[in-house]
């Protein structure tokens, strides 16, 4: 009976131990909370509110229920949107931009209590729109193309300006991707076949006026060497065409005289050409 006794009592005390264990267990557990590499934690207090002080990485005390930790990532993440803006010109654009952003962490209880966890879902968007269509205005829609680096300056300059009112860090901002609509396409792609055109019909007339100036030029050339043999036979008479006319006619009949098939009948003043009979032809 002593021992049946002993034996309930040493395993009553067992089971108090045991669940002083797991209540205790439970309370540490509560206690602590883990602050990851490249995060940031905010401790919200039932009594103060959000404490200013910002917590590190590492593994970290609280008090349970009565403190609660918001864990902020602060590495750099991408955003990227869409924004459809009118130029100076009245001209429809399709831009998409890309961010490169992370919070201030010395400002993270402010931004948690103003905008809470996912502040750049809430502000990127929204100001990336408002530079977007005010720097767009400013400009034609051709000049967006030509002046693009003036364009993308202006858009990083302004939203890095923006988005430090909300504590937020823009490593990089870029214009990905720029359309127009499909009237416009419609109107450069006509501009530029019109600029083809121009091309072609100043190439024609430059053309004709380089044929012009040939014929001017072998005309005046033809005139001159008129004019020389005119002075030349003036100066010397007709003896000099009669000597040309002989050195051309010996060198006709030169010529002729190495052709095989041609053979000379010379009857008084004529030349009569025809086959060589030992040909057969």
């Amino acid at each position: 009976m002593g021992s049946s006794q002993a034996a309930v009592s040493f395993l009553t005390n067992l089971a108090r131990a045991a669940i002083g264990l797991g209540v205790g267990g439970t309370l540490l557990n509560a206690s602590l909370y883990t602050v990851d590499g490249g995060q940031r934690a905010v401790l919200f207090d039932r009594f103060r509110g959000v404490l200013d002080e910002t917590v590190g990485e590492g593994t970290h005390f609280l008090v349970p229920w009565l403190q609660t930790p918001y864990i902020f990532d602060i590495r750099t993440k991408p955003h990227t949107f869409s924004s459809v803006s009118g130029t100076k010109d009245l001209q429809m654009v399709n831009l998409t931009l890309r961010l490169l952003s992370r919070p201030e962490v010395p400002r993270l209880p402010y931004i948690f209590k103003t905008l809470g966890i996912e502040y750049d879902e809430k502000v990127l968007p929204s100001i990336g729109n408002e530079v977007l269509k005010a720097v767009v205005a400013q400009f034609n829609a051709d000049q967006l193309l030509t002046e693009r680096p003036h364009v993308s300056a202006l858009v990083r300059e302004s939203l890095i300006r923006r988005a430090k009112d909300f504590n937020i860090v823009l490593d990089d901002v870029a214009i990905t991707h720029l359309s127009y609509g499909a009237e416009f396409s419609k109107a450069v792609e006509q501009k530029q076949v019109a600029q083809q055109e121009a091309e072609r019909s100043k190439f024609v007339v430059m053309k004709a006026e380089q044929e012009r100036r040939a014929a001017i030029i072998r005309a005046e050339g033809e005139s001159d060497s008129a004019k020389l043999i005119s002075d030349a036979t003036a100066s010397a008479g007709m003896g000099l065409i009669h000597l040309r006319t002989i050195e051309a006619s010996r060198e006709i009949a030169a010529t002729m005289a190495r052709t095989p098939n041609v053979s000379y009948l010379p009857r008084g003043n004529n030349i009569l050409l025809g086959l060589n009979p030992s040909l057969g032809r």
